[in-house]
Protein backbone atom coordinates (compact mmCIF):
# COMPACT_ATOMS: atom_id res chain seq x y z
CA UNK A 1 0.00 0.00 0.00
CA UNK A 2 2.97 2.21 0.86
CA UNK A 3 4.69 1.24 -1.86
CA UNK A 4 1.71 2.14 -4.21
CA UNK A 5 1.29 5.25 -2.20
CA UNK A 6 4.62 6.70 -2.52
CA UNK A 7 4.85 5.67 -6.64
CA UNK A 8 1.32 7.41 -7.32
CA UNK A 9 3.64 10.88 -5.46
CA UNK A 10 6.60 10.15 -7.97
CA UNK A 11 4.46 10.63 -10.51
CA UNK A 12 2.35 13.08 -9.54
CA UNK A 13 5.57 15.28 -9.09
CA UNK A 14 6.87 17.93 -12.08
CA UNK A 15 9.65 17.35 -13.48
CA UNK A 16 12.06 20.52 -13.93
CA UNK A 17 13.85 20.89 -17.49
CA UNK A 18 16.75 23.09 -17.68
CA UNK A 19 17.50 24.72 -21.25
CA UNK A 20 21.03 25.58 -21.66
CA UNK A 21 20.54 29.72 -22.64
CA UNK A 22 23.05 31.49 -25.31
CA UNK A 23 25.63 33.86 -23.31
CA UNK A 24 24.85 37.51 -23.09
CA UNK A 25 26.71 39.67 -25.56
CA UNK A 26 26.45 43.43 -25.16
CA UNK A 27 25.22 45.18 -28.06
CA UNK A 28 28.27 47.72 -27.72
CA UNK A 29 30.68 44.56 -27.65
CA UNK A 30 29.16 43.79 -31.30
CA UNK A 31 29.15 46.72 -32.33
CA UNK A 32 32.62 47.76 -31.35
CA UNK A 33 33.88 44.12 -33.37
CA UNK A 34 32.34 44.57 -35.85
CA UNK A 35 33.85 48.05 -36.77
CA UNK A 36 37.62 46.67 -35.82
CA UNK A 37 36.74 43.95 -38.28
CA UNK A 38 36.02 46.55 -41.03
CA UNK A 39 39.13 48.17 -40.06
CA UNK A 40 41.38 45.54 -40.15
CA UNK A 41 39.74 44.52 -43.52
CA UNK A 42 40.39 47.61 -44.96
CA UNK A 43 43.90 48.45 -42.98
CA UNK A 44 46.41 48.79 -46.48
CA UNK A 45 43.84 51.01 -47.67
CA UNK A 46 43.90 53.33 -44.28
CA UNK A 47 47.79 53.40 -44.80
CA UNK A 48 48.33 54.18 -48.15
CA UNK A 49 45.58 56.98 -47.88
CA UNK A 50 47.46 58.55 -44.39
CA UNK A 51 50.81 58.27 -46.17
CA UNK A 52 49.52 60.15 -49.01
CA UNK A 53 47.96 62.76 -47.44
CA UNK A 54 51.19 63.14 -45.29
CA UNK A 55 53.74 63.55 -48.03
CA UNK A 56 51.22 65.59 -49.82
CA UNK A 57 50.96 67.93 -46.53
CA UNK A 58 55.26 67.43 -46.36
CA UNK A 59 55.69 68.97 -49.80
CA UNK A 60 52.95 71.64 -49.29
CA UNK A 61 54.96 73.05 -45.99
CA UNK A 62 58.45 72.38 -47.69
CA UNK A 63 56.95 74.45 -50.76
CA UNK A 64 55.39 77.31 -49.23
CA UNK A 65 56.58 80.59 -49.61
CA UNK A 66 57.97 81.98 -45.83
CA UNK A 67 56.15 84.67 -44.75
CA UNK A 68 58.06 86.66 -41.85
CA UNK A 69 56.25 89.37 -39.60
CA UNK A 70 58.17 92.82 -38.48
CA UNK A 71 56.50 95.21 -35.88
CA UNK A 72 56.62 98.26 -34.74
CA UNK A 73 55.27 100.26 -31.70
CA UNK A 74 54.34 103.82 -31.77
CA UNK A 75 52.24 106.56 -29.83
CA UNK A 76 50.53 109.82 -30.41
CA UNK A 77 53.17 111.84 -29.86
CA UNK A 78 52.89 114.47 -26.97
CA UNK A 79 51.27 117.80 -27.70
CA UNK A 80 53.73 120.72 -26.35
CA UNK A 81 51.99 122.81 -24.15
CA UNK A 82 52.80 126.47 -22.21
CA UNK A 83 52.24 129.40 -24.05
CA UNK A 84 50.55 127.79 -27.73
CA UNK A 85 47.95 125.65 -25.30
CA UNK A 86 47.62 129.31 -23.54
CA UNK A 87 46.89 130.82 -26.73
CA UNK A 88 44.62 129.02 -27.85
CA UNK A 89 42.57 129.07 -25.21
CA UNK A 90 42.69 132.73 -25.12
CA UNK A 91 42.24 133.28 -28.60
CA UNK A 92 40.32 129.96 -29.81
CA UNK A 93 37.24 131.68 -30.73
CA UNK A 94 38.83 134.33 -32.83
CA UNK A 95 40.78 131.70 -34.53
CA UNK A 96 37.72 129.52 -35.02
CA UNK A 97 36.15 132.34 -37.04
CA UNK A 98 39.56 133.24 -38.68
CA UNK A 99 39.70 129.63 -39.75
CA UNK A 100 43.15 128.95 -38.03
CA UNK A 101 44.09 126.00 -36.17
CA UNK A 102 46.30 126.85 -33.37
CA UNK A 103 46.65 122.93 -32.10
CA UNK A 104 50.34 121.70 -32.47
CA UNK A 105 49.48 118.91 -34.99
CA UNK A 106 50.67 115.90 -32.36
CA UNK A 107 47.16 114.93 -30.82
CA UNK A 108 45.58 114.62 -34.57
CA UNK A 109 45.68 110.92 -33.78
CA UNK A 110 42.49 109.76 -35.52
CA UNK A 111 43.48 111.59 -38.81
CA UNK A 112 47.00 110.55 -39.00
CA UNK A 113 45.53 106.76 -38.78
CA UNK A 114 43.10 107.50 -41.33
CA UNK A 115 46.26 108.75 -43.28
CA UNK A 116 48.46 106.45 -42.90
CA UNK A 117 45.78 103.45 -44.20
CA UNK A 118 44.48 105.77 -46.86
CA UNK A 119 45.49 105.07 -50.60
CA UNK A 120 46.82 107.84 -51.80
CA UNK A 121 49.47 107.59 -48.71
CA UNK A 122 50.37 104.24 -49.79
CA UNK A 123 50.14 104.89 -53.39
CA UNK A 124 53.40 107.04 -52.93
CA UNK A 125 54.79 105.26 -50.04
CA UNK A 126 54.93 102.32 -53.18
CA UNK A 127 55.89 104.49 -55.92
CA UNK A 128 58.85 106.41 -53.67
CA UNK A 129 60.11 103.00 -52.86
CA UNK A 130 59.77 101.45 -56.54
CA UNK A 131 57.83 98.44 -55.03
CA UNK A 132 55.62 97.83 -57.91
CA UNK A 133 58.35 95.11 -59.11
CA UNK A 134 58.99 93.37 -55.86
CA UNK A 135 55.48 93.03 -55.37
CA UNK A 136 55.16 91.52 -58.69
CA UNK A 137 58.69 90.10 -59.20
CA UNK A 138 57.15 87.51 -61.80
CA UNK A 139 56.18 89.75 -64.18
CA UNK A 140 58.96 92.45 -64.20
CA UNK A 141 62.11 92.20 -66.13
CA UNK A 142 64.57 93.47 -63.96
CA UNK A 143 67.37 93.84 -66.33
CA UNK A 144 65.41 95.56 -68.93
CA UNK A 145 63.43 97.71 -66.21
CA UNK A 146 60.00 96.85 -67.80
CA UNK A 147 57.25 94.88 -67.12
CA UNK A 148 56.89 91.44 -69.39
CA UNK A 149 53.34 91.68 -70.30
CA UNK A 150 52.96 93.83 -73.47
CA UNK A 151 49.07 93.83 -72.71
CA UNK A 152 47.98 96.83 -70.42
CA UNK A 153 45.66 94.86 -68.68
CA UNK A 154 48.14 92.52 -67.61
CA UNK A 155 50.40 94.78 -66.00
CA UNK A 156 49.44 95.53 -62.19
CA UNK A 157 47.80 98.74 -61.19
CA UNK A 158 48.68 101.07 -58.50
CA UNK A 159 45.06 100.37 -57.25
CA UNK A 160 45.87 96.58 -57.10
CA UNK A 161 49.00 96.76 -55.71
CA UNK A 162 47.39 99.88 -52.75
CA UNK A 163 44.62 96.25 -51.92
CA UNK A 164 47.18 93.71 -52.09
CA UNK A 165 49.33 95.87 -49.31
CA UNK A 166 46.73 97.18 -47.23
CA UNK A 167 44.70 93.49 -47.30
CA UNK A 168 48.37 91.49 -47.31
CA UNK A 169 51.08 92.99 -46.09
CA UNK A 170 50.12 95.87 -43.80
CA UNK A 171 48.16 95.08 -40.30
CA UNK A 172 47.18 98.18 -37.83
CA UNK A 173 45.84 97.70 -34.19
CA UNK A 174 45.43 99.80 -31.48
CA UNK A 175 44.98 99.30 -27.98
CA UNK A 176 42.86 101.32 -26.34
CA UNK A 177 43.92 100.87 -22.73
CA UNK A 178 47.04 101.68 -23.24
CA UNK A 179 46.86 103.89 -26.46
CA UNK A 180 49.64 101.94 -27.70
CA UNK A 181 49.86 101.75 -31.76
CA UNK A 182 51.21 98.26 -33.51
CA UNK A 183 52.15 98.19 -36.94
CA UNK A 184 53.21 94.98 -38.29
CA UNK A 185 54.15 94.25 -42.18
CA UNK A 186 54.55 91.10 -43.39
CA UNK A 187 56.76 89.83 -46.22
CA UNK A 188 58.62 87.02 -47.21
CA UNK A 189 62.26 89.27 -47.06
CA UNK A 190 62.48 89.78 -43.18
CA UNK A 191 65.14 93.04 -43.83
CA UNK A 192 62.26 94.39 -46.22
CA UNK A 193 59.62 93.46 -43.99
CA UNK A 194 61.29 95.83 -40.91
CA UNK A 195 62.57 97.99 -43.15
CA UNK A 196 59.16 98.99 -44.64
CA UNK A 197 57.17 99.27 -41.02
CA UNK A 198 60.08 101.51 -39.48
CA UNK A 199 59.83 103.54 -43.24
CA UNK A 200 56.29 103.71 -42.98
CA UNK A 201 56.21 105.48 -39.86
CA UNK A 202 58.61 107.70 -40.82
CA UNK A 203 57.31 109.05 -43.98
CA UNK A 204 53.93 109.49 -42.09
CA UNK A 205 55.57 111.88 -39.74
CA UNK A 206 57.41 114.00 -42.01
CA UNK A 207 53.92 114.49 -44.06
CA UNK A 208 51.92 115.24 -41.27
CA UNK A 209 54.53 117.83 -40.15
CA UNK A 210 54.74 119.22 -43.80
CA UNK A 211 50.76 120.01 -43.93
CA UNK A 212 50.66 121.11 -40.39
CA UNK A 213 53.84 123.57 -41.63
CA UNK A 214 52.16 124.44 -44.74
CA UNK A 215 48.57 124.76 -43.02
CA UNK A 216 50.21 127.01 -40.65
CA UNK A 217 52.04 128.89 -42.89
CA UNK A 218 48.60 129.87 -45.48
CA UNK A 219 46.99 130.76 -41.74
CA UNK A 220 49.82 132.96 -41.16
CA UNK A 221 49.63 134.37 -44.97
CA UNK A 222 45.85 134.93 -44.72
CA UNK A 223 46.13 136.71 -40.58
CA UNK A 224 48.74 139.22 -42.72
CA UNK A 225 45.85 140.30 -45.21
CA UNK A 226 43.44 140.69 -42.09
CA UNK A 227 45.96 142.75 -40.33
CA UNK A 228 46.53 144.96 -43.12
CA UNK A 229 42.77 145.65 -43.35
CA UNK A 230 41.99 146.46 -40.17
CA UNK A 231 42.73 149.74 -37.99
CA UNK A 232 41.22 148.51 -34.53
CA UNK A 233 44.19 148.16 -31.99
CA UNK A 234 42.26 145.34 -29.93
CA UNK A 235 41.67 143.50 -33.47
CA UNK A 236 45.27 144.36 -34.59
CA UNK A 237 46.82 142.92 -31.15
CA UNK A 238 44.59 139.51 -31.28
CA UNK A 239 46.27 138.98 -34.93
CA UNK A 240 49.50 139.28 -34.01
CA UNK A 241 49.30 136.50 -31.28
CA UNK A 242 47.33 134.44 -33.78
CA UNK A 243 50.32 135.01 -36.00
CA UNK A 244 52.80 134.38 -32.66
CA UNK A 245 50.99 131.39 -32.37
CA UNK A 246 51.28 129.90 -36.10
CA UNK A 247 55.03 130.78 -35.82
CA UNK A 248 55.50 128.62 -32.72
CA UNK A 249 53.38 125.75 -34.16
CA UNK A 250 55.97 126.21 -37.38
CA UNK A 251 58.67 126.17 -35.12
CA UNK A 252 57.30 123.24 -32.69
CA UNK A 253 57.13 121.31 -36.13
CA UNK A 254 60.69 122.05 -37.71
CA UNK A 255 62.29 120.89 -34.58
CA UNK A 256 60.58 117.27 -34.07
CA UNK A 257 61.18 114.15 -35.95
CA UNK A 258 58.68 112.41 -34.56
CA UNK A 259 56.13 114.77 -35.05
CA UNK A 260 52.78 113.01 -35.25
CA UNK A 261 53.69 109.91 -33.82
CA UNK A 262 56.61 108.74 -31.36
CA UNK A 263 58.24 105.47 -31.76
CA UNK A 264 58.18 103.07 -28.55
CA UNK A 265 59.69 100.16 -30.13
CA UNK A 266 61.19 100.40 -34.03
CA UNK A 267 60.42 97.40 -36.05
CA UNK A 268 63.61 95.25 -36.40
CA UNK A 269 64.95 92.10 -38.86
CA UNK A 270 62.77 88.59 -37.52
CA UNK A 271 64.22 86.04 -36.78
CA UNK A 272 61.66 83.56 -37.32
CA UNK A 273 58.89 82.90 -39.91
CA UNK A 274 54.99 83.59 -38.96
CA UNK A 275 54.05 81.15 -41.78
CA UNK A 276 54.01 78.35 -43.13
CA UNK A 277 53.96 76.50 -39.77
CA UNK A 278 55.57 73.47 -40.95
CA UNK A 279 54.63 70.68 -38.22
CA UNK A 280 51.31 71.69 -38.03
CA UNK A 281 50.42 71.80 -41.37
CA UNK A 282 52.21 68.01 -41.64
CA UNK A 283 50.12 66.94 -38.31
CA UNK A 284 46.96 68.07 -39.99
CA UNK A 285 47.28 66.71 -43.07
CA UNK A 286 48.04 63.31 -41.30
CA UNK A 287 44.66 63.53 -39.21
CA UNK A 288 42.73 64.46 -42.45
CA UNK A 289 43.79 61.10 -44.22
CA UNK A 290 43.62 58.86 -41.54
CA UNK A 291 40.12 60.22 -40.82
CA UNK A 292 39.61 60.05 -44.58
CA UNK A 293 40.79 56.76 -45.27
CA UNK A 294 37.99 55.14 -42.30
CA UNK A 295 35.46 56.86 -43.81
CA UNK A 296 36.13 55.56 -47.04
CA UNK A 297 36.54 52.24 -45.23
CA UNK A 298 32.84 52.07 -43.76
CA UNK A 299 31.75 53.11 -46.99
CA UNK A 300 33.48 50.45 -49.42
CA UNK A 301 32.01 48.18 -46.63
CA UNK A 302 28.37 49.56 -46.46
CA UNK A 303 28.30 49.80 -50.23
CA UNK A 304 29.66 46.07 -50.22
CA UNK A 305 26.70 44.20 -47.77
CA UNK A 306 24.09 46.20 -49.59
CA UNK A 307 24.81 44.65 -52.96
CA UNK A 308 25.25 41.19 -51.09
CA UNK A 309 21.59 41.56 -49.30
CA UNK A 310 20.51 42.79 -52.79
CA UNK A 311 21.78 39.79 -54.35
CA UNK A 312 20.62 36.98 -51.65
CA UNK A 313 17.16 38.53 -51.76
CA UNK A 314 14.61 36.50 -54.04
Amino acid sequence: MNTENSKTSNMQQPQVVYVAQPPEYDEDEINLLDYWRVLMRYKWLIVVITLLSTTAAVIHALLADEVFESEVVFMPANEEGGGLSGMAGQFGGLAALAGVNLGGGGGKTEEALATLSSRAFTVEFINELELMPVFYAELWNAAAKQWIPTDKKEIPSEWKAYKMFNDEIRKISNDAATGMITLSISWGDPVLAAQWANALIEKLNAHQKASAVSEAEKSIDYLKNQLAQTSVVEMRGAIFNLIEAQTKNIMLANVRDEYAFKIIDPAVVPEQRVSPKRKLIVILGMMVGFMLSIFLSFLINFIKNQKENNQNTP
